[in-house]
């Protein structure tokens, strides 16, 4: 109903309240007194009421705005995707692979997921940290060995693990079966390393029978760990494989 409907309505009750309380009376003179400043207050009480159902409808309401940092992300809105089911990946010849599932130009840059395959008792990235990067785990078939510093995590399939930025961890499989994982990212488009990592740098150190150390292939590996904001540990990663016994 509208404020007009509204506002009429308390001028009526006012009117015949009004009218009541002049309605003649054989009271002490002392009483009538008291009954005409009940009158009165009555209708101030009316008056402060109608001002205030008015404040309703012209008092301006106060909105609320989305946080700076929100401004930040990209205005481009997200568009539905599907994912159709894979093959299971395979580790290779090199008892390591990795296939990109979602990559963050789908997400505005919030998501990005990769699965994993390893071979039997085979070592995984030297120690290393990401500056940005949070990454967790699912862990799909198999069992993945995860040290976080110094804690060892042994995380079977239907398990998830969570690496937060800034902690020195690596994974690897200590078992004598095959894993496959899928690793999730937040906040940075972690699979364009991985995949030159694994699809160009290494399939070229393959290739021409080069270690970490030749001095082309030590300085791309350097120039992609900066770019990524990721810092290693080489030097840790021989004392994991003689201590659990794995496979370089």
């Amino acid at each position: 109903m509208s404020f007009s409907y509204y506002l009429s309505k308390l001028q009526q009750n006012s009117f015949a309240r009004t009218n009541n309380y002049l309605q003649p009376t054989f009271v002490h003179k002392k009483q009538k007194t008291i009954s005409m400043n009940k009158t009165v207050d009555r209708r101030n009480a009316i008056k402060q009421a109608a001002l205030a159902i008015t404040g309703l409808f012209i008092m301006p309401v106060k909105t609320y705005t989305q946080p700076d940092k929100m401004n930040d992300m990209p205005d481009s809105p997200l568009l539905p995707f599907l994912i159709p089911p894979f093959p299971p990946l395979e580790p290779g010849p090199g008892g390591m692979d990795i296939r990109v599932l979602i990559r963050c130009t789908q997400t505005n840059r919030q998501f990005s997921c990769a699965e994993f395959a390893m071979s039997a008792k085979k070592m995984g990235p030297a120690p290393h940290y990401h500056k940005q990067l949070d990454e967790l785990m699912y862990v799909v078939e198999g069992t993945v060995s995860v040290l976080i510093e110094d804690t060892l995590y042994e995380v079977p399939a239907g398990g998830w693990h969570m690496r937060p930025r800034n902690k020195v961890h690596t994974f690897f499989n200590n078992t004598d079966k095959p894993f496959r994982a899928i690793d999730m990212y937040f906040n940075q488009n972690f699979e364009d390393y991985l995949e030159e990592m694994f699809h160009q740098i290494i399939p070229d150190m393959q290739k021409n029978k080069l270690t970490a150390q030749d001095p082309g292939i030590a300085l791309r590996m350097h120039t992609l760990h900066e770019k990524f904001g990721m810092v290693g540990y080489p030097e840790k990663r021989k004392a994991i494989i003689e201590k659990y016994g794995l496979n370089p």
